[in-house]
Parts: C-alpha cells; sequence; structure tokens
C-alpha cells in the first residue's frame, strides 16, 4: 500500500455522496447528477434545492494544491448552482480551502474532511436522519495571505475560528 492512497474505492467499500442521496430520499425524488451544471437548465428545470459537492483528491501530485484554492470544475459548480437554487456545499478536502469568495451564493457549507468512503454519513446528517457535533480542528483562514495563522496571533481575523462549528439533533 502507497502512503498517498489510490484513486477509487480499491480496498474498502464505501458509498459515494450520490449513491447516499439516492438510497435516501424517497424513491419518487428526482435526483440529477451533473458535474459541470448548466445554470439555465438550473433555472429552467426549477428544483427545490441542490446538494453541491466539490473538494480535492487526497493523493498523489493532484493532491498537492499549494494554493489552497477549491480545484475546478468547484468554484463554477457553485456560482452556476447557488444562488439560482437552495443549496448546501459539501467540501472535501484535507485542509481549509479558499470559499469566501462564494459564501454568499451557499445557503449552508459542509467540511467533511478527507479521507472519507462513507457518502451515507454525509447523507444521515444533511436529511436528518442523525445528530451530529462538527467542530472545526483548526482554523480556517479568510485568504492564503493571512497565513500562517493561529489562535492568539496579533492578525488573528479567521472566515471561522478554531472550534467553529455546530450541534445539530436528528429530525424526529
Amino acid at each position: 500500500m502507497s502512503f498517498d492512497g489510490q484513486s477509487g474505492n480499491n480496498f474498502t467499500a464505501g458509498t459515494t455522496i450520490l449513491s447516499a442521496v439516492k438510497a435516501t430520499v424517497d424513491p419518487s425524488t428526482h435526483v440529477v447528477y451533473s458535474e459541470n451544471p448548466d445554470s439555465k437548465i438550473i433555472l429552467r428545470d426549477k428544483y427545490d434545492y441542490a446538494i453541491v459537492a466539490v473538494g480535492e483528491p487526497s493523493f498523489g501530485e493532484e493532491g498537492n494544491n499549494p494554493s489552497l484554492t477549491i480545484p475546478a470544475p468547484g468554484p463554477s459548480v457553485i456560482q452556476s448552482v447557488c444562488g439560482r437554487v437552495k443549496c448546501v456545499v459539501v467540501i472535501v478536502s484535507g485542509r481549509p480551502l479558499v470559499v469566501e469568495p462564494y459564501l454568499g451564493a451557499m445557503d449552508a457549507l459542509v467540511a467533511a474532511w478527507l479521507p472519507g468512503t462513507e457518502g451515507q454519513g454525509i447523507t444521515d446528517v444533511l436529511f436528518g436522519d442523525y445528530g451530529f457535533t462538527g467542530k472545526l480542528p483548526r482554523t480556517w483562514f479568510r485568504s492564503v495571505e493571512q497565513l500562517p495563522m493561529n489562535v492568539g496571533d496579533a492578525h488573528y481575523d479567521p472566515l471561522f475560528p478554531f472550534g467553529f462549528g455546530l450541534t445539530t439533533l436528528a429530525r424526529k
């Protein structure tokens, strides 16, 4: 086994976020997946809400993202979908990434840290089947120009401070 993992589902059986959504919603619910959704289609088809999953790979050179930005097509997907329909953005990453430019369009943001193989856990909390507590294990910066940033620094002005998060209850 290599230290930086492999692409795909090679060692652990798991569930993608998409297959977990399909398994969670009522069978009559129309679930649409598009890697690069067209904003005109979103407006025309009048969706009730969207789950936008974006992030970075956890392995090799592809996971080496020195700019700490959401890799393409993530930013364009957020801009095409959010703001046109209620949306929650699930960011799958191994560290905080630059998200401030997109926050105004989002209705909710969930940090789903790498590594992970179980999309059902994400839908369990998104759909309220289980409550959860999530607290940031590190400060989430506004921009890379702020780095390094630590609690107590004179210039400490994070987007989300260390320990930021929330607790939800399962729906009854």
